[in-house]
């Protein structure tokens, strides 16, 4: 497997150290063929080459069968002319990372809002309201007139096609077999309208799988109220950037909140939160995210490569995060616990080897 890491801005160093840690433990334990590229982008890229970002990291990428990213500082870049590319959105561009995979689950031991809750988001990953992203050429937001700003959003038919498929296989592989199609249909009824259909329509391909629609205002109360009743949650890509924020708090924590962006040719697993710059440094950050989102790195690329030892490694990886989680003395000082982030690190990789 060719893995590119690239570390990131903020703690993003850190939680990327504690996941390379458990990663060569995984290389150790089920020997695994890792070849592993280390990238720089973000702030340090900036210094060093005078832009967050470059274009020989995109085709590196490319290259590789997945990317481990860390969080980016992007509120501290300058504006894209001077050098601060959105790391992250020029990724999902470049790489054509059309679909972002979020579960959220309780876990044993760990303090939740929500009493139970396992189920998985599928988010859109390059349409809607995201004006960065949505155009080929340009930006979707502009200022005709002072004190008026318009912001155009873009949702296709092929751009649902594809994120409905990602999330019609999940679901076809899960026990409950069942669809959320989330929308706001009676309101944007063109817009969320082509959504709505198109996913109904790839749906119809797998009649084991139940289907539902939902409006987003009522998921989001939902999730609250009782989050035991979804399963795949397919949802377009500014809403589910919000409601998988919110049931990842209810499930514990955003910092337990495993994340995928792929595509059909290259895979990036990224930590659901951000760069938190004011603890970096501290050795307190919380690793989870990004070890979890690796963990579902190596279940997708196993599984597309069919390697067994890839699948189990990132079974290992997922069953050992949360074993660890699972006693306050082994957690985060953010969920209560005492260890710092190399502390937690070694205690995931003594539970990998064991």
């Amino acid at each position: 497997m060719n893995l590119v890491v690239v570390p990131g801005d903020g703690i993003g160093p850190e939680i990327t150290d504690a996941t390379m840690k458990a990663v060569r433990a995984l290389e150790q334990r089920f020997g695994l063929k890792l070849s592993i590229q280390n990238l720089e982008s973000g702030l340090v890229s900036l210094k060093r080459h005078g832009v967050t970002l470059r274009d020989e990291d995109i085709e590196a990428a490319r290259r590789a069968d997945g990317v481990i990213l860390g969080p980016m500082s992007v509120a501290q870049y300058p504006a894209p002319e001077a050098g601060g590319i959105n790391v992250s959105a020029r990724y999902r561009i470049a790489l054509n990372l059309y679909a972002n995979v979020r579960p959220c689950y309780t876990r044993a031991g760990v303090p939740s809002m929500a009493k139970q809750m396992d189920l998985v988001f599928v988010r859109e990953n390059l349409e809607d309201f995201y004006v960065d992203r949505n155009m080929y050429v340009g930006i979707g937001e502009f200022m005709p007139t002072p004190g008026i700003v318009l912001a155009v959003g873009k949702i296709t038919a092929e751009g649902t096609r594809r994120a409905a498929r990602v999330a019609c296989e999940i679901a076809r592989r899960r026990p409950r077999k069942k669809l959320t199609i989330v929308h706001k249909a009676p309101v944007l009824k063109l817009y969320n309208g082509l959504f709505l259909s198109v996913a109904k329509e790839v749906a119809k391909d797998y009649p084991e799988i139940e289907v539902d629609d939902l409006l987003v205002d009522a998921v989001a109360a939902l999730l609250v109220r009782t989050p035991e009743r979804f399963d795949v949650v397919l949802i377009p890509n500014m809403f589910g950037d919000i409601l998988s924020d919110e049931a990842s708090e209810l499930a514990g924590s955003l910092g337990l909140a495993g994340s995928l962006n792929h595509g059909d040719d290259c895979t990036v697993a990224q930590a659901a939160h951000g760069s938190a710059p004011d603890i970096a440094g501290k050795d307190v950050a919380n690793p989870s995210s990004l070890m979890l989102s690796t963990a579902m790195l190596f279940e997708y690329v196993g599984a597309k490569k069919r390697d067994e030892a890839l699948v189990k490694a990132a079974q290992r990886l997922q069953q050992s995060v949360d074993a660890i989680l699972e006693s306050p003395n082994t957690r985060t000082r953010d969920l209560g616990g005492a260890l710092g982030t190399r502390a937690f690190a070694e205690a995931v990789v003594q539970r990998i080897l064991q």
